[in-house]
């Protein structure tokens, strides 16, 4: 599959300079987090038109490649082997493209020297993808018949195919419109990237960033989303002077007559045609990491210049690419690509993807290795987020704990399952009960007799569970408590959401260290004997990883220390951190 795009009006202009070095950065960004891009760019013009050209390939291991190169393009050439037919990988290219939203797609029906140029082998080719193109709502798709042996077809019109009519691919691409930035293609957005307040002019202050769809003209009125607040174009600033008009595609920088409150992040909108604020969303999305996507667990979500902390609702299904189906799925692994809700720690301004890829697009990155891990569309957004406020609450958290004499906080106990974390939590309770402070211990057994009692043991389940606890362990620290909980919490980005949860200083991590022999022999449940006789799946230290604290608050050594030394070294760090009087 190829996916071009293409415009003369763009192609070294500045801002088309600009946007595609955006691009490449991107990738080279992804390349140094470790995720492998097998993406060909090659550039080539025509006397008419300039263009640039992503190749990639089409198996099943690379979705997230055809995904790299379908994401900024106008235009796919679609590639079918005519001595074969619309093959799995032929129906997998249309899906991806039209998932994207490419508007315009070119199949080349080629070797057709294989089939003596036959019409009819081409005829049944165009007629396979017409049909199932028709069912992902593609109307706009050119099929011609090339041999790239001769070059049939591909730039001149070949004689041994006299029974076809149409245009060759180059006259195809040739003609075909371009929709990425210029001209009227849809309401006018500009993405915030910088406030520029240079020292030699210190009353200028430029909000810097690229012009999407529309333009964007001096004295029209506009507004900051997410914010909502109002203002008017004072100038519209390039690098080769001031201009009354800036049209999609161009970076710019403008000012507002008014001393407005904007930041990098925010995006600004016609007045008349703003785009959309909310915190959830359906959205689909492309998983690019090795590690599966779980539902429950935190991401950060980059969509423009914004950056916001994501959370995956259960998934709706995922996509059988080749056969268009929903199929049931609690996580997506490489490759696969799902439809989901979004619920986000903050309302950003959006466009449905098919408005707007620019306002609609967005990135997962792992909050812990910050690598990019997945590439998502927003559908919509979900009514409960315009339904749903955060209701004013007149007593604080400050005030509550000022009752209590305490400052409240959350101690995270985790280790292997026998370690001695839950006799741990009980002495450090009765420690901080009997100095008078207010506490509460959430234990992991415990809460699924309730809270949690419909999660299993699964990897996605354990996320979910984690979750769950930090958001009650959130309310009861807002309530002025210090919150104790007794968690194996296996994974490392659980723990690190948690602790994102409250302020910097109210979170402190206990690692109850045991190895696994020394957390066997006392297990008095039996869990490691079931599991180690496959009775008890998903056991972690057994069939399921237990990721270590790399730097915890606290490390208690329990084959060294005793539960009540243990116990005292908690309070002792809880003191130290002004949590608790000496």
């Amino acid at each position: 599959m190829a996916a071009l795009e293409a415009d003369s009006k763009r192609i070294g202009s500045q801002g088309a300079d600009l946007d595609y070095a955006l691009i490449l950065d991107g990738l080279q960004a992804e390349r140094e987090q470790g995720i492998t891009i097998d993406i060909a760019y090659r550039y080539f013009s025509t006397d008419r038109r300039a263009f640039v050209m992503a190749d990639g390939p089409g198996h099943e291991q690379y979705t997230r490649n055809m995904v790299t190169g379908a994401s900024t393009a106008d235009c796919a050439v679609i590639v079918v082997d005519a001595s074969q037919g619309a093959s799995i990988q032929t129906r997998r290219h249309c899906a991806v493209v039209a998932l994207f939203g490419i508007r315009r797609i070119a199949v080349a029906v080629t070797k057709m020297d294989l089939v003596d140029f036959g019409e009819e082998p081409f005829r049944r080719v165009r007629d396979e993808v017409r049909a199932f193109a028709s069912r992902l709502g593609v109307e706009d798709l050119t099929c011609i018949p090339v041999s790239g042996l001769r070059g049939d077809n591909v730039v001149a019109r070949s004689e041994r195919m006299p029974w076809y009519d149409g245009v060759t691919l180059m006259e195809y691409l040739e003609s075909v419109e371009s929709h990425n930035g210029d001209g009227d293609d849809g309401p006018a957005r500009m993405w915030v990237q910088s406030v520029i307040r240079p020292e030699a002019d210190p009353g200028f202050r430029g909000l810097a960033g690229t012009v999407i769809g529309g333009e964007l003209r001096t004295g029209q009125p506009v507004v900051i989303l997410p914010s909502g607040r109002e203002g008017q174009i004072d100038r519209i600033v390039t690098f080769d002077g001031d201009l009354e008009m800036a049209a999609g595609g161009q970076a710019i920088a403008v000012t507002l007559e008014d001393d407005t409150d904007v930041s990098r992040g925010d995006l600004i909108c016609v007045a008349d045609d703003p785009a959309g604020v909310a915190d959830q969303f359906e959205a689909t999305i492309v998983w690019m990491s090795e590690e599966p996507l779980l539902p429950g667990r935190n991401y950060l979500m980059r969509i423009g210049t914004r950056t916001a902390t994501a959370t995956v609702a259960p998934l709706k299904y995922k996509l059988g690419i080749d056969t268009l189906e929903h199929v049931a799925a609690t996580q997506l692994e490489l490759n696969e690509i799902g439809v989901c809700d979004l619920e986000l720690s903050t309302r950003i301004p959006f466009d449905p993807y098919r408005v707007s890829r620019d306002t609609g697009a967005f990135v997962l990155i792992d909050r812990m290795t910050l690598e990019t891990v997945g590439a998502g569309m927003i559908r919509f957004a979900l009514r409960r987020s315009d339904n749903v406020h955060w209701q004013a609450i007149s007593v604080e958290k400050s005030s509550r704990a000022a009752t209590k004499r305490q400052r409240p906080s959350i101690v995270w106990l985790t280790g292997l399952s026998g370690a001695g974390k839950s006799t741990i939590a009980n002495l450090v309770e009765r420690r901080l009960h009997r100095r008078g402070n207010h506490t509460y211990l959430l234990d992991g057994d415990n809460v699924r007799h309730g809270l949690n009692k419909d999660l299993g043991f699964t990897a996605a389940d354990r996320v979910e569970n984690i979750r769950r606890v930090g958001e009650v362990a959130k309310l009861m620290v807002d309530a002025g408590l210090i919150v104790i909980c007794s968690f194996i919490s296996p994974f490392r980005s659980e723990r690190r959401s948690i602790r994102c949860l409250v302020e910097p200083d109210e979170f402190i991590e206990v690692f109850v260290d045991a190895s696994l022999e020394v957390a066997e022999r006392r297990d008095d449940k039996g869990l490691y004997g079931k599991a180690r006789r496959g009775e008890l799946v998903n056991f972690t230290g057994i069939d399921s990883p237990y990721e270590r604290p790399e730097k915890p608050d606290v490390h208690l050594d329990t084959e060294l220390l005793t539960p009540d030394e243990c116990a005292d070294r908690v309070i002792e760090a809880l003191v130290e951190a002004g949590l608790i009087d000496a």
